[in-house]
């Protein structure tokens, strides 16, 4: 049975004015984005350089690969908790002081547990932020969703290219420490403005819900259920019943998402590894090795400046992901056979793929109704996605060992292609997460 809301009856929640610290809040989440991958690419084009120093093994490189998605994913399990506590805002600024705490603190260590464990401070503050983003985004700027993710992605676009592009650098002029260390001061400068909006606030951000509550005939939800990638829900009385959003494994939406994420970052964080040691192999130098994964990261800019409009506009966005399983084939084989013929063309392309991950990021909120919903989801995707993630750095580095070169690891990440396909289909999808889950409860 459908219910149909009045509209004449439900008043429009007010949504923050750009007075009401909406420009505040704009600032903060660029300068949360640009810290939420220093940690990783900070540190890969320098972990050769770390070991010989410190004193670890090559084996070991793939451990310090496996610690970002392992942290991740414990952060996409356990922030949901901190949210309820905390806030998504008070959450975020303790997410931006571990971030720079973890950072500053391995920069002097002296053992290799010891980097470990600081890194791991570090990267977990960075999987809360991964988290409490998108439904902040939701938040203040629902009504330019596409927008606002392309910019928070681009920032973390920037976060990630800048640091792999100066690392090696940096390292070689004032020291492996330094070149480490210096990116505490960035996570530091965006604890400033949540202190702000945090002030403004006045602890209205642990009951607040402007501009998210959004419920079915209200003129905020149908501009999120309309135009060219309209999903509309199956029961107008769904987000009355799933306030609580429920339990998001049973929707389809949140395992597609999930696979969708999970196979993307294993294969992304498997090459941010890998790949300075596969050019290395092949005679390049450890610079160039550095330079090829800031190329890398900066394609990924192309990503996050079209997959949110693209995954916006079209209803179902598949294709999209097709054209990123094509991209990584081709540059799977062109690494493999001849890594040195065209190596800004193979990264080119390995660059491309990529493009699954800003698309799934603005998903969450695409195929959710409500800030609850895009919580619950954006959890459930990144903490699930990124448990699965997180044996690739180092099974990719295992089966290097094993057989001695990179046709094995590298038809790993072939096979991990056809999942990616499996679940981008489910994802993209056009459904909302609470219609699927009521859907379920209702027996259908």
């Amino acid at each position: 049975m459908t219910v149909t809301a009045d509209r004449r009856t439900i008043a429009a929640p007010s949504r923050p004015s750009l007075r009401e610290g909406r420009l505040l809040v704009l600032a903060a989440i660029v300068l949360s984005a640009l810290n939420l991958r220093t940690a990783v690419t900070a540190f890969t084009p320098l972990a050769e350089r770390i070991g010989h120093d410190v004193g670890y093994s090559t084996a070991v490189v793939g451990v310090f690969g496996m610690i970002p998605t392992a942290m991740f994913a414990l952060a996409g399990l356990l922030t949901p908790v901190l949210v309820r506590r905390l806030g998504l805002e008070r959450t975020v600024l303790v997410a931006m002081l571990a971030a720079g705490v973890g950072q500053v603190v391995r920069a002097v260590v002296p053992q290799t547990w010891e980097l470990l464990v600081c890194s791991a401070l570090a990267l977990s503050g960075m999987g809360i932020g991964n988290v409490v983003i998108p439904p902040l985004v939701k938040r203040y700027f629902a009504d330019r969703l596409a927008v606002l993710s392309s910019v928070y992605i681009t920032m973390v676009q920037l976060g990630t290219v800048v640091p792999a592009l100066v690392a090696v650098p940096v390292a070689q002029a004032h020291g492996w420490r330094i070149s480490l260390g210096m990116w505490a001061l960035l996570a530091f400068v965006a604890v400033l403005p949540w202190a702000g909006v945090l002030r403004s606030r006045r602890g209205r951000d642990l009951a607040d819900h402007t501009a998210l509550d959004a419920v079915p005939g209200h003129e905020s939800a149908e501009r999120l259920v309309t135009g060219p990638a309209a999903v509309r829900p199956v029961d107008g009385s769904a987000a009355a019943r799933a306030g609580g959003v429920g339990p998001v494994w049973r929707s389809p939406v949140a395992w597609g998402m999930a696979g969708m994420f999970g196979m993307t970052s294993l294969t992304t964080y498997a090459m941010f590894t890998w790949l300075p040691k596969i050019f290395t192999d092949a005679g390049a130098s450890a610079a160039f090795g550095g330079s090829m994964v800031g190329v890398f990261a900066l394609i990924g800019l192309v990503s996050a400046l079209t997959a949110p409009p693209l995954a916006a506009r079209m209803r179902n966005p598949f294709v999209v992901v097709i054209g990123c399983v094509a991209c990584y084939l081709a540059a799977f084989a062109g690494l493999l056979l001849a890594p040195m013929a065209a190596p800004l063309l193979w990264v080119l392309l390995l660059g491309l793929g990529p493009s699954t991950f800003p698309m799934a990021l603005t998903l969450i909120n695409l195929r959710s109704r409500t800030q609850a919903g895009s919580a619950a989801l954006s959890g459930f995707t990144q903490g699930v996605g990124y448990t699965v993630a997180c044996v690739g750095p180092l099974l990719f580095g295992v089966l290097h060992g094993v057989s001695g070169g990179w046709a094995v690891p590298f038809a790993l990440l072939a096979a991990v292609q056809v999942v990616l396909l499996i679940a981008g289909w489910q994802a993209c999808k056009p459904r909302l997460l609470e219609d699927t889950l009521i859907a379920r409860l209702a027996g259908r």
